[in-house]
């Protein structure tokens, strides 16, 4: 499929001091404030191949809030759905751990509209698809559609007091600081 990028390495990590998280059931929903750029990139190349592929690019500059949906899998919680709502570039991930494959999808912003509210309403229709087609079919089964509607107002609210009212500056430093770490 031509819409979708494949990598070999799984994308760069949330920074957690930025990421507020939302229980909905056996999922949990990340809500964060994301910068991308070379640096950012480049920082992120000290783990194990993580930024590998990004920083191979040149140019990248990219922001906007990201909506990450963790679960447990194999005794460990791992990110299997990120959704990057990006100004320049909107895209979606599917993270399968198993496979150790990335795929990113890019998302037309003309046909779906604001990126923002397409993710949101992926995971709130889509979720249990999403999941399976990430490589957690086990987790896809234990969606607890009630749990999921009773966090989603949480989610969108957190969402979008990220895209605006977030500290770019501060936002940027703890993602060169993780990426040094």
């Amino acid at each position: 499929m031509r819409h979708i990028t494949r990598y070999d390495v799984m994308p760069i990590p949330p920074v957690l001091a930025h990421t507020r998280f939302i229980d909905a059931g056996p999922v949990r929903i990340g809500v964060e404030y994301r910068l991308l750029d070379d640096a950012i990139a480049e920082a992120h190349m000290r783990e194990v191949d993580t930024a590998r592929v990004y920083a191979q690019a040149t140019g990248i500059a990219d922001r906007g809030v990201s909506l990450h949906v963790f679960a447990e899998q194999d005794g460990e919680q791992r990110e299997f759905l990120r959704f990057d709502c990006f100004v320049e570039d909107p895209h979606y991930h599917y993270i399968s751990w198993r496979a150790r494959t990335n795929d990113m999808v890019h998302v037309d912003p003309i046909a779906d509209g604001d990126a923002l509210a397409w993710a949101i309403e992926r995971i709130r229709t889509r979720l249990p698809q999403m999941l399976e087609r990430a490589g957690a079919p086990e987790v896809a089964r234990r969606i607890d559609a009630a749990a999921l509607e009773e966090a989603l107002p949480r989610v969108t609210e957190a969402a979008y007091r990220a895209r605006y009212e977030h500290d770019e500056a501060e936002i940027r430093e703890a993602a060169l600081r993780r990426g040094a770490a």
